[in-house]
């Protein structure tokens, strides 16, 4: 069990993909603390080698370092974008398995996140501090009270493509193009009998059919205790069209199983993009009027 946050304790802020700057953070930092948290800014922040914060060695120094320290508490990634995964296999975990924290990200940070799930141990998908001054108060809110232990549960509107049901299970999943990407890795879990949730940004129609009908071919979709299907944004289509939007291209391939699904739930590449607790278990219930997602209280 992860020991939920008190005021005065200190976090890290540190970058294990794109390259940030310490201006970029700046006004995330003033939130963190004026929840009453110390932050200290690992040395990837401001770092570049190419795209990256950093060349992998770096990365995996600060990644490392804010995975074993006792005096950090949290730590929450800076940014996404592309290189988690290129580090992933030199990282230590076993420190953090005797003693975990908490684990903050989304988008690429979605294979750190995974990684986490396979050992057991619970982390957050959730707003990173690039993107805080652009986050609903709703997004900011939800990942301080599941860092501090609170208990959470949301609604979200109907969608005409859901499918109504009550399910519950262990909570999991993250950018859909991540988890095409971790799967066959040590990284890969297990989905059966799990609530699943997707969200994706800036791919093309055909990829994200092509994603779904990989997760489908490997069994991932259809021994699910109940599907999220949050937002996916800026999608790109071909000359040709491909003939189906985002959730349409879901619905076909989610469609031969029997599970609860919800359309356009909070979370992913939007400014509403609520904290949610990877491995814990949840309770969905898609009614005709409203979606709900209630999970345990952390402490």
């Amino acid at each position: 069990m992860i020991t939920p946050l008190q005021p005065g304790d200190k976090i890290a802020i540190i970058a294990t993909a794109r390259l940030i700057s310490y201006e970029d953070i700046a006004a995330a930092i003033d939130i963190l603390q004026g929840w009453g948290l110390e932050v200290e800014v690992g040395p990837t922040v401001g770092a570049q080698y190419g795209v990256f914060a950093g060349d992998d060695a770096l990365r995996l120094q600060d990644l490392q370092q804010a995975l074993d320290r006792p005096d950090i508490k949290a730590i929450i990634c800076a940014r996404g974008g592309y290189g988690t995964t290129r580090i992933l296999d030199q990282v230590d975990f076993s420190h953090f398995q005797k003693h975990p924290k908490w684990v903050v990200g989304f988008s690429d940070i979605t294979s750190l996140l995974c990684h986490i799930h396979s050992l057991g141990i619970e982390s957050v998908h959730g707003i990173m501090p690039l993107l805080f001054p652009k986050g609903t108060e709703e997004a900011l809110d939800s990942l301080r009270r599941v860092l501090f232990g609170e208990e959470l549960s949301y609604s979200a509107a109907p969608h005409a493509f859901n499918r109504t049901g009550i399910a519950e299970g262990q909570l999991i999943g993250g950018n859909l193009a991540l988890l095409h990407n971790v799967s066959g890795t040590s990284s890969d879990f297990s989905t059966k009998g799990k609530i699943l949730f997707l969200e994706d940004v800036d791919e093309y129609l055909y990829s994200i059919d092509r994603m779904m009908v990989h997760l489908d071919r490997a069994g991932k979709l259809q021994d699910l205790a109940g599907l999220i299907v949050g937002h996916f944004s800026d999608m790109k289509d071909n000359a040709i069209p491909f003939g189906k939007d985002a959730y349409e291209i879901i619905a076909e391939h989610s469609g031969k199983y029997h599970y609860p699904v919800c359309y356009g739930f909070p979370t992913g590449h939007e400014p509403d993009n609520l904290a949610l607790v990877c491995g814990r278990k949840a309770r969905l219930e898609v009614k005709e009027n409203e979606v709900r997602l209630e999970y345990a209280q952390i402490s």
